[in-house]
């Protein structure tokens, strides 16, 4: 069999391509693969090449690897595409993000996703993923893009919406790396889980969550978590050792809902209108609720991968395990027919059925050599859906926002969500959105600025 190219837009990113690329090597019918680097930036470029280097010789892979800063250069006949950038980093418009709307009297935890913070880097991203699509149409139409990039719901609907032909998922590891977080909270084997989900990016839900039992039966799980958070058993201390993470707004919004959803504590705080509010210290002590908290983690990561590059860009070899990211299992599954279910971000074409027809959704997906294949879930809790549609209203009037220049949908968009709208006025939300348009600058669509 031939070796599929894959291209990796943003591998500047080193450890992420690290992570991506480990899983890659050590797939025997992706271990040929010609490796396409691209970055617009020369440094980080070739730090990424030093280390893939080294990676694929360690797992004894025999690809070859290109780098570019020219996108659609290294997009030429592609098979697969991985998008990981953060357009404007951490600096500028991260701090843009959180300085700004902190001056407005609206406190974050992430800001990726929803809200003001997730609305910027919407629409600082989206016309980049655009110009790949552009690209892809015209060097690469039959190559599959695989997603990294947030704001995950919104970047990926703008998509779907504009370039309709072109094959992509958005993937997220907040499914599968909560399942590992809620197996070891019970002291238990993750392989012994079965689960479902099904919902919206960073808003899903377990629908269905299992372990199976030493006589091979399935018994559900939700009771066994509930009493283990009412005994103080969990939740466990953050894996990373990030004390300020403790994970307590999931199992409450658990115990009110009886579902538990997939993406931390930390995101789902700033989702909903109940948990960040001006003088209420007490909900962010009680809920430990870690307001900034993405500024302070990139501020440590970037010195800690700092310092692992260091270390790679000497060491011998970089032997790594694998990681929980689906990109390598999706390629290997169309590339050798092998099917394998993931869980993948894409176009609701009556696959919820309480969810509005078109949103973004985020369900099981089979993936085989006719490529990737969502799955139905039909309708899910009323409540659960109830809650998605908060935020799919934000995305819905972000994505005609950008689709069709209108400025009036960015302000509607902020107005809709559920944080904002529970902490500011109609008025204080209109003088937030022009301060981060002007704060922002040319990071944004110039039409915005007409």
């Amino acid at each position: 069999m031939s070796a599929p190219k894959i291209t990796f837009i943003g591998a500047g990113s080193t450890i992420f391509v690290k992570n991506i690329l480990g899983d890659v090597f050590h797939r025997d019918a992706l271990k040929s693969a010609h490796i396409a680097l691209m970055d617009l930036d020369p440094t980080r470029l070739e730090e990424s090449h030093v280390v893939v280097r080294k990676l694929m010789d360690s797992a004894g892979a025999s690809g070859r690897i290109t780098c570019y800063t020219d996108q659609k250069a290294a997009l030429q006949d592609a098979d697969f595409v991985v998008v990981a950038f953060q357009i404007g980093g951490y600096e500028p418009c991260t701090v843009t993000d959180f300085t700004v709307c902190k001056r407005h009297g609206l406190e974050q935890t992430i800001a990726d996703t929803l809200g003001p913070g997730g609305i910027m880097r919407a629409l600082r991203t989206i016309p980049h993923l655009w110009q790949i699509c552009e690209d892809m149409t015209e060097v690469c139409p039959q190559a599959t893009m695989l997603n990294y990039v947030n704001p995950m719901a919104m970047n990926t609907w703008a998509m779907y919406a504009r370039y309709p032909h072109i094959k992509q998922v958005g993937l997220c590891h907040s499914v599968q790396g909560t399942a590992e977080e809620l197996a070891r909270d019970l002291n238990i084997d993750p392989a012994s889980l079965r689960y479902r989900s099904a919902g919206i990016n960073h808003m899903a839900f377990y629908l269905e969550l299992e372990r199976k039992t030493a006589d091979g039966a399935y018994v559900n799980l939700y009771p066994e978590l509930l009493a283990a958070y009412e005994s103080g058993q969990a939740p466990k201390p953050n894996i990373h050792g990030n004390t300020r993470c403790q994970n307590i707004v999931r199992y409450e919004m658990f115990k009110k809902l009886g579902y538990f959803v997939t993406e931390s504590s930390e995101h789902f705080a700033e989702y909903t209108p109940w948990f960040i509010k001006p003088g209420r210290e007490d909900l962010i002590e009680r809920y430990k609720v870690p307001l900034d908290e993405y500024p302070k983690r990139c501020v440590e990561q970037l010195a800690n991968w700092k310092k692992e590059l260091e270390e790679y860009k000497t060491a011998e070899r970089i032997d790594i395990k694998p990681s929980r990211e689906y990109a390598s299992t999706i390629m290997n599954a169309i590339w050798t027919g092998e099917p394998s279910v993931v869980y993948g971000n894409v176009r609701n074409d009556s696959l919820i059925d309480n969810l509005p027809q078109g949103c973004c959704v985020e369900v099981a997906c089979l993936v085989d050599a006719n490529g990737i294949q969502s799955t139905k879930v039909g309708a899910l809790p009323s409540h659960l859906a109830a809650m998605m549609q908060t935020n799919i209203n934000v995305q819905t009037l972000l994505t005609e926002a950008i689709l069709t220049e209108n400025r009036d949908r960015v302000y509607h968009a902020a107005m809709m969500d559920p944080h904002t709208a529970a902490v500011l006025g109609i008025e204080e939300i209109y003088a937030l959105v022009d301060d981060l348009i002007a704060s922002h600058g040319d990071w944004l669509p110039a039409w915005l600025h007409r």
